[in-house]
């Protein structure tokens, strides 16, 4: 059965590990890209990432912050400075990631990443809170412009000093609606269509919902995880099945089941 992954597609070689994952339970998967996003104040943060005395530790809840983070690293002697001396004194401090693919992410860049198995910025944010000392100085958090605030109130609630820098801003794929009305016109209505984040519920349902008519009913909606869920709740939709753990296998193994 069709299973339409709303996501954006992995930027490594080789087939992405979601379409690979439901394919081994018979199921064909097709991937529309949901967000763009543009990288901003990049000179800002390199000032940051090059003084990690200032900080007691670094928080990553997406891969596109890491991203922003390698693009300050892209320079020759930027380069050669980390790998002589910045990245050892970050790896003496904790770095704090939601998910695998942000955790290899930052093994890439030679740091031992504390917290990808939590799969939300909540359960991340009860890691750190049980971690971390009150007095040391604050962690840096570079994140996107629509961050949700539950790991910064958190934080801040329990005193744990934080200091946040926007380093991109997301915004609605410039062709994605064309891309839904494609995908439905040679396909037809999916068996599922599985959500990755609340933007994503936000910018795709309307169309789906569209696009799909009276077939709306017969979909099954997954969720990534419980926060992408909720968002799909508020719209009154149905959420057919949560993935466990944010991963591929995960998500695969609650489609196939709801599918059967």
């Amino acid at each position: 059965m069709h299973v339409l992954l709303l996501k954006e597609p992995k930027d490594e070689f080789g087939p992405d590990p979601y379409i690979t994952a439901l394919a081994t339970h018979g199921h064909k998967a097709t991937l529309i890209p949901v967000l763009s996003f543009k990288f901003v104040s990049l000179n800002t943060l390199a000032d940051k990432v090059f003084q990690p005395e200032k900080h007691g530790g670094l928080i990553f809840t997406s891969p596109r912050a890491v991203e922003a983070v390698k693009m300050c690293l892209e320079a020759e002697d930027r380069r050669e400075e980390w790998n002589r001396s910045v990245k050892d004194k970050w790896k003496t401090k904790s770095i704090y990631v939601v998910g695998k693919a942000t955790a290899a992410l930052v093994r890439n860049l030679g740091l031992d990443p504390v917290g990808e198995d939590t799969g939300t910025a909540d359960v991340l944010s009860r890691v750190i809170i049980e971690r971390e000392d009150r007095n040391i100085r604050p962690l840096f958090f570079p994140c996107g412009s629509i961050k949700r605030e539950v790991l910064p109130t958190a934080l801040r609630d329990n005193g744990v000093p934080l200091e946040t820098l926007t380093v991109y801003q997301t915004a609605e794929h410039p062709d994605l609606e064309k891309n839904l009305k494609n995908f439905f016109e040679e396909q037809g209505s999916p068996g599922s269509v599985a959500f990755f984040s609340p933007s994503g519920v936000k910018f795709c349902l309307d169309v789906i919902r569209r696009l799909s008519g009276d077939q709306l009913t017969q979909i099954k909606f997954a969720a990534i995880g419980t926060t992408t869920g909720d968002a799909m709740a508020a719209e009154g939709l149905c959420v057919s099945c949560t993935a466990e753990k944010p991963t591929a296998e995960h998500l695969a193994a609650v489609i196939a089941k709801v599918l059967q």
